[in-house]
């Protein structure tokens, strides 16, 4: 039985790295008793993957998990289980059954929302008129910045891979490519503005948090908790 579970990172746990945060669910579901499925061969392991790695600093409240198991009661008794070994600063939000032929989720993901804040104490002397500056930039047809990869530096349009932008009480709201094929991060986005404005923010002045994961289904995006969900 496959399982899609929604969690959220806060607090002091967004220092913890993709890799640690997987071990910790392994240990937190053999803790809660679940009777997950294990890989066969030599070395057998928990059978769980995760949507798309979140970067070291980052909160989110849209983080899915994907694990199979043998048998469980119920999708509610599995979360209430799970989180009463949880840390804090990690919860369960949410658990649905997948069809048996969904795709896992790491596989699906093509674009994520991201909030953007300025942490205390770093705020411009004028926020109305870097946001109001922040508002014409991404309306330019062409945004140019150095992105940075394994193979070097190269100077890319992102413009392609930012969907959609708004901006409400000072915060920006960013809807962005995410995922294998296409991966845009939401700091690379400040610093071209940076660029542009020819400007050098404070170090660390943003607090960056995810809080949705998406699907690109019929031409529309689909919340990753949507998909693949077995029906009655």
């Amino acid at each position: 039985m496959k399982l899609r579970i929604k969690f959220s990172k806060q607090g002091p746990v967004k220092f913890i790295g993709h890799l640690d945060l997987m071990r910790y669910f392994q240990k937190a579901v053999r803790r809660a008793g679940i009777d997950i499925k294990y890989s066969e061969g030599f070395n057998p392991h928990q059978i769980m993957s995760f949507a798309a790695p979140l970067g070291v600093g980052l909160t989110s409240n849209g983080e899915y998990m994907d694990i199979e198991v043998n048998a469980i009661e119920s999708c509610e008794k599995l979360a209430k289980r799970l989180n009463e070994e949880m840390a804090k600063g990690i919860r369960i939000l949410d658990c649905k059954r997948l069809s048996d032929n969904a795709k896992n989720a790491m596989s699906l993901v093509t674009a994520a929302d991201y909030s953007v804040t300025f942490r205390e104490g770093k705020k411009p002397k004028q926020p109305e008129e870097f946001f109001r500056g922040f508002s014409l930039f991404v309306q330019q047809e062409q945004i140019l910045t150095v992105k940075k990869s394994k193979s070097g530096e190269k100077e890319t349009d992102i413009k392609g891979f930012l969907y959609d932008v708004s901006i409400e009480e000072e915060r920006i709201f960013l809807k962005i490519a995410a995922g294998s094929t296409n991966n845009l991060k939401p700091d690379l986005v400040m610093e071209a503005y940076d660029q542009r404005q020819k400007t050098v923010s404070s170090p660390f002045s943003f607090h960056f948090q995810r809080e949705e994961l998406y699907v690109i289904a019929d031409g529309k995006f689909l919340p990753l908790g949507q998909i693949g969900v077995f029906s009655e």
